[in-house]
C-alpha cells in the first residue's frame, strides 16, 4: 500500500478517479466539492457447517455481541502458517476472519500490510495458492472467510470463475477496496447468485447521498473506514466514529464493522461502546505475525492478541454495548 495517506474510500469517488493510463490515481481521494498454547485442531475434523457473514451478525446481535474481526495477509511468512493461524484465530475468539490476498500494489494498505504482502508474493504467494491453502483449512473453521482482494486479481480471471472458484473453496464474502460503486453490480449480482457476500466500504468523507448508496447494496456488512488515510495502527480511534455510526444507521439497519487504526484491547472496548456491530483488526495483526522472530513465536503471539481482544470486548456473556 501506498506510505503516503489516502484521503477516502474509492466509493467516494465515481470512475472519473482513473487517469489516462488507465491507473487509479488515489484509492482513498477526497472529492474535490500466563502461557497461552492453542491447542492444534484435528486434521480430518471438520466443524458444522458455517454461517453465512450477515446470520453471523444476526446470531451475534441477538447475544448482545460484536464481531471480532481479525485481518491477516495470506503467505506472510509462508501458507502453512497462514493456515495454522486461521485455526488460532477462529479458537481463539475470531467471529468472521478477513483474509488478505497479496497483491503488488495494495492502494488502500498502510507500510504494514504492503510490507506483509511484498514478502507474501517474494515467497511465492498467488491466488491459486492462497486457494489451494483454503481448501484444505475452510472445512474446520467455525468462523467465515472474507477474502480483501484487489480487483486486477479478479479481473485476470473473470468475474464468474472467480466466483465460482470462491464458492467451492468455502469463502463466504469478499472487500474489493479499489473498485468505485458504479462497477460493483456485475460483481455483486454474480456473488449474490453462489450465496457470496460482497462487503462495501464507507469513509468520513464518503457523501451522504453516496453513504445511503453504498449501504443500500452491501451485502454481510458496511465497512466503515474510521479515519481518512492508508491502513495501520494508530494511538487512538477516531471520535468521529460515533456521529459516522449514526449517519449509517439513519439509512439502514445492516451491521456495521469498523476497521482502519484499531490496534489495541483498550480500541476493541471504545468502538464496541459506540455501538458498532464489529470491530476489524489489521495491521496489528499483520505486524504481530509477520514480524515475530519465528513462525512459531508469531503464532503463539497471535493467539494470545486475539485472546487480549476477545477479552477487551466481553465481560462474562455480554459484550461491553
Amino acid at each position: 500500500m501506498a506510505a503516503a495517506a489516502l484521503k477516502a474510500s474509492c466509493f467516494v469517488q465515481p470512475k472519473a478517479s482513473f487517469n489516462t493510463r488507465g491507473r487509479r490515481r488515489s484509492l482513498l481521494a477526497v472529492p474535490t466539492s500466563t502461557s497461552l498454547k492453542c491447542k492444534p485442531p484435528m486434521a480430518a475434523l471438520t466443524t458444522a457447517p458455517t454461517l453465512p457473514i450477515s446470520e453471523t451478525f444476526s446470531k451475534l446481535k441477538q447475544r448482545g455481541e460484536v464481531a471480532l474481526i481479525p485481518y491477516i495477509t495470506a503467505g506472510d511468512p509462508d501458507l502453512s502458517t497462514t493456515a495454522k493461524a486461521l485455526k488460532i484465530l477462529d479458537s481463539s475468539g475470531a467471529d468472521i476472519i478477513e483474509l488478505g490476498v497479496p497483491y503488488s500494489d495494495p492502494l488502500a494498505d498502510g507500510p504494514v500490510i504492503q510490507a506483509a504482502a511484498t514478502r507474501a508474493l517474494a515467497r511465492g504467494a498467488s491466488f491459486e495458492k492462497v486457494i489451494g491453502m483454503l481448501k484444505d483449512v475452510v472445512p474446520q473453521l467455525s468462523s467465515p472467510i472474507a477474502l480483501f482482494i484487489y480487483y486486477n486479481v479478479i479481473l485476470k480471471r473473470g468475474v464468474k470463475k472467480f466466483v465460482t472458484t470462491l464458492k467451492e473453496t468455502g469463502v463466504h464474502g469478499i472487500i474489493v477496496p479499489d473498485v468505485p460503486l458504479e462497477e460493483t453490480e456485475l460483481l455483486r449480482n454474480e456473488a449474490v447468485k453462489y450465496n457470496i457476500e460482497m462487503v462495501l466500504l464507507t469513509t468520513p468523507t464518503t457523501p451522504t447521498e453516496r453513504m445511503k448508496a453504498i449501504a443500500e447494496v452491501a451485502q454481510g456488512f458496511i465497512y466503515l473506514v474510521s479515519s481518512v488515510g492508508v491502513t495501520g495502527a494508530r494511538a487512538s480511534v477516531s471520535d468521529k466514529v460515533p456521529s459516522l455510526l449514526h449517519e449509517i444507521r439513519e439509512v439502514t439497519n445492516k451491521p456495521v464493522a469498523v476497521g482502519f487504526g484499531i490496534s489495541k484491547p483498550e480500541h476493541v472496548k471504545q468502538v464496541a461502546e459506540w455501538g458498532a456491530d464489529g470491530v476489524i483488526i489489521g495491521s496489528a495483526m499483520v505486524k504481530v505475525l509477520g514480524e515475530a522472530k519465528s513462525p512459531e513465536e508469531g503464532l503463539k503471539d497471535l493467539e494470545a492478541f486475539m485472546k487480549s481482544l476477545k477479552a477487551a470486548a466481553t465481560r462474562g456473556d455480554s459484550v461491553l454495548l
